[in-house]
């Protein structure tokens, strides 16, 4: 099961392409700052593991906007295999040794099957349609629409109050 980090770290590569005043980025296309996230991220950096996590990213944020069926995801799981362990809580689950150029690619595949198992329907994109955002909804009542209330949260609610009183000054 995948813990709250890897969570947040599949977040983070999912968000890696935000719209900056209305210009799509993306904060991997530039090898070295590849090198340094993937490093952060328990990956090594080398030029393979770049171009398979960008692959990665991309299939994940189709998959999640609902672009592409979950079988999109299959090839970055190739060939893994997994062991029962059994503890004192149960049976776990545990990796054989995932290749290195595949190893941040195949976790964050993982990370996401455990979102969707553990918390079904909280990964989705940001309601915003001019963002590229996602989120992990937490909350209670799972009802969070934006990736962020004082950015996308307030510009669409502000868009939403201009557009009735505009159509109230039309009546």
């Amino acid at each position: 099961m995948a813990d709250r980090e890897e969570q947040d770290t599949l977040l983070e590569l999912l968000n890696s392409t935000p719209v900056v005043n209305g210009v799509a980025q993306d904060h991997l296309a530039d090898p070295e700052a590849a090198r340094s996230w993937l490093r952060a991220h328990g990956g090594s950096g080398a030029e393979d593991e770049i171009h398979g996590l960008v692959r990665a990213r991309d299939a994940l944020q189709d998959v999640v906007r609902g672009d592409s069926p979950a079988t999109a995801l299959a090839p970055f799981l190739k060939g893994l295999t997994s062991r029962p362990r059994l503890t004192p809580e149960g049976v776990s689950w545990e990796m054989d040794e995932i290749p290195a150029d595949r190893r941040t690619a195949a976790r964050a595949v993982l990370a996401w099957s455990d979102v969707q198992q553990t918390l079904p329907g909280r990964l989705r994109p940001c309601a915003n349609p001019d963002c590229r955002l996602f989120l992990i909804d937490r909350s209670k009542t799972n009802k969070a629409r934006w990736c962020s209330m004082a950015v996308c949260g307030n510009r669409m609610k502000a868009r939403r109050h201009y557009q009735r009183t505009r159509e109230a000054a039309a009546d």
